[in-house]
């Protein structure tokens, strides 16, 4: 296995897989395609925070008292990455509602394929939250690695990205950058193309969540 692999975890759940397939389809319209977004979110954010910390404590159900463990209070935060994250964000805050929500806005340049900052605001105790980055493609890498950056310039220690699907070029690029980010995706496609897309993957994210193909 490649060396920048190690940071990535593929969520083969047979739902996950079994919605994630219905998104590729050409034929799946933005509805769908929206809801299908929605609930695949919250289905792989059960994945992103299997590892948060736990401790026990004294309760009592209506039969004996009894030590039960509850999550440690660590504070958790979603950055999506506009707008395409947008659609995910939701999905994890059904499953972390107390989660605080940070967005950071980036659009890729059209001739140099470089990442360009139009937006960018964060909770202000970044620096006490592990941070959740939403992303629904991973191509270049990036869009995540200067969303990323922006995140741990907030004074962020621990950084997770979740996306859909990655591309190999995308997870290369970000662990050259970001060794200490783990990588949750649904599927590792191909290759990109010579537009920058992922193959197959399921054309571009953004227009079929708000239907603006």
């Amino acid at each position: 296995m490649e060396e920048y692999m190690k940071n990535v975890t593929v969520i083969d759940h047979p739902l996950v897989q079994h919605k994630l397939t219905l998104m590729r389809d050409k034929n799946t319209g933005t509805k769908d395609f929206r809801m299908l977004l929605n609930e695949l979110s919250t289905l792989m954010a059960y994945e992103v925070t299997r590892d948060l910390p736990m401790e026990e404590i004294d309760i009592e159900t209506p039969v004996a008292p009894m030590k039960a463990r509850v999550l440690a209070g660590r504070k958790l935060g979603i950055v999506p990455i506009l707008r395409a994250g947008l659609g995910m964000a939701e999905g994890v805050m059904e499953l972390i509602p107390a989660a605080k929500v940070g967005h950071i806005g980036l659009y890729r340049d059209p001739v140099t394929h470089k990442p360009v900052s139009y937006y960018h605001k964060l909770p202000s105790d970044t620096c006490e939250r592990d941070m959740i980055v939403v992303d629904p493609m991973l191509a270049t890498g990036g869009s995540a690695a200067e969303g990323i950056r922006m995140v741990k310039e907030a004074g962020c220690k621990t950084v997770r990205l979740m996306c859909l699907v990655a591309a190999p070029e995308g997870i290369k690029a970000l662990y050259e950058q970001h060794p200490d980010v783990h990588i949750y995706t649904a599927a590792i496609d191909s290759h990109l193309n010579e537009h920058c897309y992922i193959v197959p993957g399921l054309g571009d994210a953004g227009d079929r969540i708000f239907g603006t193909k």
